[in-house]
């Protein structure tokens, strides 16, 4: 029996939620208990995002498919996954969900539930670098779930945390969590005005996966 396409939206929602609440969190977290030191703070947000990752899919994913992105819904749409009609549903709840999990993050830690970031992120290499990381995620999504779908949440989350290290942008791959993050003045913050270009090229890495049949 299928399930209900509300129930899915709001998985989806809470989902998208808590990832970029582990997101926020962790690195406000670990930016305060690293004393300076941006290498342990950075490692510390990774930790706990690759974790959150995990536990969110394997939790989440038999009601919705945890996608949680809207590039890896689209991508599932694309493939006959999801249907087209309900993907504008999906889209909302995870841009949705993100805002509401960056507000949840500040009031955890007693911040302003909303403080633009002046966190400056933009430049070729990293407009770049978001292209490599949201291929390479939607490649392992898809590898994973047409040989061995029980592995897939382990693999996104090894993906993400790997993936932090060798993408100059940190691997947003996540217009939702992009959008979500420009919204916190903290360590994982993105300035607004920095926003479309990531968006931008994260889209450009899903057009291109699915153009070269990697999907």
């Amino acid at each position: 029996m299928k399930i209900p396409l509300s129930r899915r939206v709001v998985a989806e929602f809470f989902g998208t939620a808590f990832l970029v609440a582990a997101v926020v969190g962790s690195g406000i977290m670990g930016e305060r208990l690293a004393a300076g030191n941006v290498a342990i703070a950075l490692l510390a947000n990774t930790l706990a995002t690759g974790a959150a990752l995990v536990a969110l899919i394997l939790t989440l994913g038999p009601i919705s498919g945890a996608h949680f992105n809207p590039v890896v819904t689209l991508a599932d749409a694309w493939e006959g996954g999801i249907p087209w009609a309900e993907t504008p549903r999906y889209l909302s709840a995870q841009i949705l969900g993100g805002i509401s999990g960056a507000i949840v993050a500040h009031l955890m830690f007693g911040l302003p539930v909303v403080s633009l970031s002046q966190h400056v992120r933009t430049g070729l290499p990293q407009w770049f670098s978001e292209f490599v990381a949201t291929f390479g995620l939607l490649a392992v999504v898809w590898g994973c779930s047409r040989t061995r779908s029980s592995v897939v949440p382990f693999a996104v989350g090894a993906y993400i945390t790997a993936a932090y290290w060798f993408t100059a942008s940190t691997s947003f791959a996540n217009p939702a969590v992009a959008i979500a993050r420009c919204l916190s003045d903290t360590f994982a913050g993105i300035r607004p005005t920095d926003v479309p270009w990531f968006v931008f090229a994260q889209f450009l890495a899903n057009g291109r996966a699915a153009s070269s049949g990697r999907l």
